[in-house]
């Protein structure tokens, strides 16, 4: 059974509003002591949806027309209400609540939108206890200007009602009171739609007590499924699943600060010592980290992300050091620290199989220079996508086709796949030059006979003495895909290999064979060699 914490924020749109700036949010400057009210469009003109208490203080009602709330409170302030602000805003208070739990879920409409969920299972105790827990989130929440109702229970509709419904506004049910407790409240503690709870008020049903011995049978007949779902998801007979305000970790770390920190050092040793701590569960299940976030609480309630991805699984903190560092420095530029990270969290969001593999003593020296230059390789393209951004980063993959062009492919890196896995296979009779030009270039070749070797080319206005050529490799079309050569497709050729005197290589080819595709074949540099 979970322990889940309910947090009502009951002014959460206009407190929103009211602290813009403490949940990083921008916001028009407005006097918090005077009245002020967020309108909606509606038929006749603007409505009021939500005010504060000064304006609630001066008589307004919501759903008064503007006008009307203007005539009852002097220099009313008016803004428009903003459902999207207000989510964006609840969904990044709800990731600034990780920091007690890895498992934060804010409420859809269907709960009101103006809360969260946190499942604080096994996450109590680093607080001191449940009680403690409640005491230091009201308190923070307060700072911020969110002044919210707590509640703690085993189910996530039971904790709502508590929080929204208990005299107390912070309260905490013991386990397996749900029943005793819900019994007293009104029937809109079971978050009920407003019709179903007319209909079961005409029918004399005004708490949820009421309820709970009626025979099931005539209230699924006639609520639908609604009333008896959310009667068994309080009471824990129906599960309930939360969405996480981001993936749950598979590992994870948290380590809270004595100190708010803001030098990039000493984040990046922070960052390191909670990595030691994850390599020692990740020893013990024979896994390594392919993705990693590490999230910073500022004191203000901000929290910044770093997600961090890895060609393959590694274990290595020296490794992951330098990717954060290289994130780290991203990010300075590009904000500064406020007031500085009060807490640090260091979570591994995928893993790996990752057997122990020999270390120290290189039994086969057949394979240890192809492992080392693997690994060298994916630490490198790890660094460079940190550094540039992981769309940034591409790699070339084999394309099961024949003709050189059309061989391989540019492509981003795919986590799924490591980079390096495949290895070209390339024969000395096979050989490519290391940079294929992006289409072919004409040029004029001077040969003794009309099928044999190139012995000077003229390419871009100069013209080379062949000193030697190896070849020809034949490469003809692919006939499955276009037509033959005498019913107009692609010609054959022949590739040569050439250095001239200088020592500069090319790769040059014979488009057509001469006297059966063309009477007069064409010359064609198609790359160069180092």
């Amino acid at each position: 059974m979970s322990r889940i914490v309910s947090v009502w924020l009951p002014r959460w749109p206009i407190n929103r509003f009211l602290t813009a700036q403490a949940i990083n949010l921008a916001g028009k400057s407005i006097d918090p002591e005077r009245p002020c009210v967020l309108a909606i469009p509606a038929t006749g003109g603007l409505r009021v949806a939500v005010m504060n208490e000064a304006a609630e203080n001066a008589g307004i009602v919501i759903g008064d027309p503007v006008a009307d709330a203007r005539a009852k409170a002097d220099n009313l302030q008016v803004r428009a209400a903003d459902g999207t602000a207000d989510d964006a805003a609840l969904r990044r208070l709800a990731l600034w609540a990780t920091r007690y739990t890895p498992t934060a879920s804010p409420w859809t409409e269907e709960n009101g939108a103006d809360g969260f969920f946190l499942d604080i299972e096994g996450a109590a105790h680093l607080f001191g206890g449940e009680e403690n827990l409640l005491a230091d989130l009201a308190s923070r929440l307060d700072r911020f200007g969110l002044p919210a109702r707590l509640a703690i229970a085993d189910t996530p509709g039971m904790a709502w009602a508590m929080s929204h419904f208990d005299a107390a506004p912070q309260s905490i049910l013991p386990a397996s009171g749900e029943a005793a407790a819900l019994s007293a409240m009104p029937i809109e503690a079971l978050r009920l739609s407003g019709e179903t709870r007319a209909l079961l008020r005409r029918l004399g049903f005004k708490s949820v007590g009421a309820l709970l011995d009626k025979p099931r049978a005539p209230l699924a007949a006639r609520f639908a499924d609604e009333l008896l779902r959310r009667l068994d998801q309080a009471l824990g007979r129906r599960d309930e699943p939360l969405v996480p305000v981001t993936a749950p970790p598979v590992y994870h770390s948290l380590n809270y600060l004595l100190e708010p920190i803001v030098i990039h050092q000493a984040i990046l040793a922070r960052a390191c010592r909670l990595m030691q701590h994850l390599v020692h569960v990740l020893v013990r299940d024979d896994v390594g980290a392919r993705a990693l976030k590490l999230s910073l609480y500022g004191i203000d309630g901000t929290v910044e992300t770093i997600n961090i991805g890895l060609t393959s699984p590694t274990r290595s903190v020296p490794h992951v050091a330098r990717l954060i560092d290289l994130k780290l420095e991203a990010l300075a530029a590009m904000h500064d620290g406020g007031f500085g990270f009060e807490a640090i969290g260091l979570a591994v969001t995928r893993v790996e199989a990752m057997p122990e593999r020999q270390t120290e003593l290189n039994v086969s020296t057949a394979h240890s220079p192809l492992q080392g230059n693997t690994e060298r390789g994916e630490a490198l393209i790890d660094a460079l996508r940190q550094r540039l951004g992981f769309d940034r980063v591409r790699q070339f993959e084999p394309v099961p086709r024949h003709i050189p062009e059309c061989a391989e492919t540019l492509t981003e890196i795919n986590d799924d796949k490591v980079s390096g896995q495949e290895h070209w296979t390339l024969t000395e009779e096979k050989t490519r030059p290391l940079l294929l030009l992006p289409q072919a270039e004409s040029t004029e070749v001077t040969a003794l006979i009309p099928e044999g070797p190139p012995r000077r080319f003229r390419w871009r206005g100069v013209t080379y003495d062949i000193t030697g050529a190896q070849g020809p490799e034949r490469i003809g079309d692919e006939w499955w895909r276009a037509p033959y050569p005498s019913q107009g497709g692609a010609l054959s050729r022949d590739y040569y290999l050439v250095e001239d005197g200088e020592g500069r290589r090319f790769w040059l080819y014979r488009e057509g064979l001469y006297g059966r595709e063309t009477a007069m074949p064409r010359w064609f540099v198609h790359g160069l060699f180092a």
